[in-house]
């Protein structure tokens, strides 16, 4: 019997990936949260450094990206694949991408119920919560 394959993570333009990050970006928070679709598509999309999640079978479970000022955001992994590390990965290699460009932060807009997962990988809670897209977040920040 073959041992299952890791998951692996992918980084690159949004011309690169958005045919599979768009995808689920609208399963996740359009679907799924009810974010209207004009507040989920915007046009920094363009300016991002995206990373995608892929299954050993080629599936895409999830995806996230950077932005240029150092935010972390758009992290939307498929509902299957919630609680398998999927997130974790992604989140490590858009830290690495800020890392590699010479970022000294990264910061994110967390929702509520996101914040253990956030806080698990270093980051650190600030100010008070706030709504986006309807829905309760908190800011968090990484220093490196």
């Amino acid at each position: 019997m073959r041992a299952k394959q890791a998951p692996v993570v992918i980084t690159g333009t949004w011309n690169e990936l958005s045919d599979i990050a768009g995808p689920i970006r609208l399963e996740v928070f359009v679907r799924e949260q009810g974010v209207p679709p004009a507040e989920e598509m915007d046009l920094q999309d363009a300016q991002c450094v995206h990373a995608v999640a892929y299954a050993g079978d080629g599936q895409a479970l999830g995806t996230g990206r950077l932005l240029p000022d150092g935010h972390i955001g758009r992290m939307a992994v498929r509902r299957p694949w919630r609680g398998a590390g999927v997130g974790s990965l992604l989140l490590n290699a858009l830290m690495d991408a800020a890392r590699q460009r010479g970022d000294t932060q990264v910061v994110l807009a967390a929702q509520l119920q996101a914040r253990p997962f956030y806080a698990r990988h270093g980051f650190v809670e600030e100010g008070e919560t706030f709504m986006d897209a309807g829905i309760e977040h908190r800011q968090m920040r990484l220093r490196f």
